[in-house]
């Protein structure tokens, strides 16, 4: 395990910088071409960790997955219905976005498959994908009541049922794992979530000729013999990863970023409207779109915030950005309370208990609850020796804390090569300009 001593950002963070391609879009894009039968050629994906175990699931399925050499991703898919059965236990590594749309993919297929995984992500609940998955007819294993795992998702004997279900939390894992079983299912499948998730699932089908509706908190799909491949996809830079530098452009003082090509889907834009709420001065520049999915330019310069509430409705827009909001929150003034986010407790790791635990050690003003926190702001950052919990957001929002305040020693922070490879260059090219 290594360990990453950051220093304070005393003059501020300039220059230009992309961000790493779009974790979710990537891991789609390599799921959806696997399942056509003509060549898709994929730019901008992500090569990390959690990524690559999607890679490596759909190779071990079959399909021809090629890296060029500037790194493009160029995949030939075996339809629908023409995966094959892999010749060992698949590990999807730490990757619970693998895992979970894997399993609505596998549900409607003939043969036997087994999952493995990491420390942390054989500790995360599947229950929650299992249950919608049963009830179209799905025979999945695991241990502690098919909750954890390994697990097996046993040979289809009967077509899967099309499910109305009604969604006891917005997941757009969950979700997607249910979209993607209907695609098999006899009749359709109907999904209502309580407030609306990321949706490149069903912008990302429905570029594949998928029969796909999405009206408010309501997406139908029905099945389809064949999904249509498009010839090229372009993955828009990742808004969870560009977040770290919306706050650490806002927080530290006499900053200027400019961070090229970052998508902003409207379901992922939730970080820069809280943001701007409080007071950031954030401008979009240059939108365009690619393959249904918006994308744009987003310049940060440092501004004072202020606190505010962050209630459940806007969670499921910005629930990866929660551990680095808290760091803005500490040095806004004011307080700011964060609620509805249990959601966090079933991350890489508690989220809401690591951060609290680590933060705790940087600024006394963060108060834990059980869906959030509550941060009184004016405080400052103070150094502190921290540990990552191998959890790659709370690793980066760490590091962003220790920038803007008197400096951080991070524990186990080469995690961020789950998402984020480059970060650690990239915050020290931002440094010294």
């Amino acid at each position: 395990m290594t360990t990453k001593s950051i220093q304070a950002a005393v003059t501020g963070l300039h220059g230009e910088i992309t961000v790493p391609g779009d974790k979710s879009i990537s891991h789609r894009s390599i799921m959806f071409a696997g399942l056509c039968t003509s060549p898709v050629h994929i730019t901008n994906f992500l090569h990390a960790q959690d990524c690559m175990s999607t890679v490596t699931c759909m190779k071990a399925l079959g399909v021809d997955i090629v890296e060029t050499t500037n790194g493009d991703m160029s995949v030939c898919g075996k339809g629908l219905h023409g995966l094959r059965e892999a010749t060992s236990v698949i590990d999807a590594g730490n990757s619970g976005t693998t895992l979970r749309l894997m399993m609505g993919i596998l549900s409607g297929q003939k043969f036997l498959t087994t999952f493995t995984g990491d420390s942390s992500l054989s500790k995360r609940p599947m229950d929650r994908v299992i249950k919608p998955l049963a009830k179209m007819g799905a025979h999945i294993v695991g241990r502690r009541g098919n909750t954890l795992l390994p697990i097996t998702v046993i040979p289809q004997t009967n077509k899967l049922i099309g499910l109305e279900y009604e969604m006891p939390m917005a997941s757009a894992q969950v979700k997607s794992a249910i979209l993607l079983a209907g695609l098999y299912a006899k009749g359709t499948t109907t999904i209502t979530e309580p407030y609306p998730s990321r949706n490149h699932t069903e912008k990302m089908l429905s570029a594949f000729g998928a029969d796909i509706n999405s009206s408010g908190n309501n997406i139908k799909i029905n099945p389809i013999q064949e999904l249509t491949a498009p010839q090229h996809i372009e993955v828009p830079g990742d808004i969870s990863s560009a977040a770290y530098w919306f706050v650490a452009g806002s927080i530290i003082k006499n900053s200027d970023i400019l961070i090229k090509n970052v998508g902003i889907n409207e379901t992922r834009t939730g970080i820069i409207d809280v943001l701007k709420k409080m007071g950031a001065n954030i401008e979009i520049l240059n939108l365009r779109r690619t393959g249904g999915e918006p994308f744009a330019d987003v310049r940060v310069k440092s501004a004072k915030l202020h606190g505010i509430d962050i209630k459940a409705t806007i969670i499921p827009r910005l629930i990866d950005e929660i551990p680095v909001i808290v760091v803005a929150a500490i040095l806004a003034d004011g307080i700011t309370t964060i609620s509805g986010a249990q959601e966090l407790r079933v991350k890489e790791s508690d989220r809401i208990k690591t951060v609290y635990n680590e933060f705790s050690k940087l600024s006394t003003n963060i108060t834990e609850k059980k869906d959030g926190f509550i941060i009184k702001g004016n405080g400052s950052l103070k150094y502190a020796e921290c540990n990552s919990h191998n959890d790659h957001r709370i690793a980066m929002s760490l590091a962003i804390a220790g920038a803007a305040g008197s400096g951080i020693n991070i524990d186990k922070a080469e995690c961020v090569d789950i998402s984020y490879p480059e970060f650690y260059k990239t915050l020290h090219n931002l440094t010294n300009k």
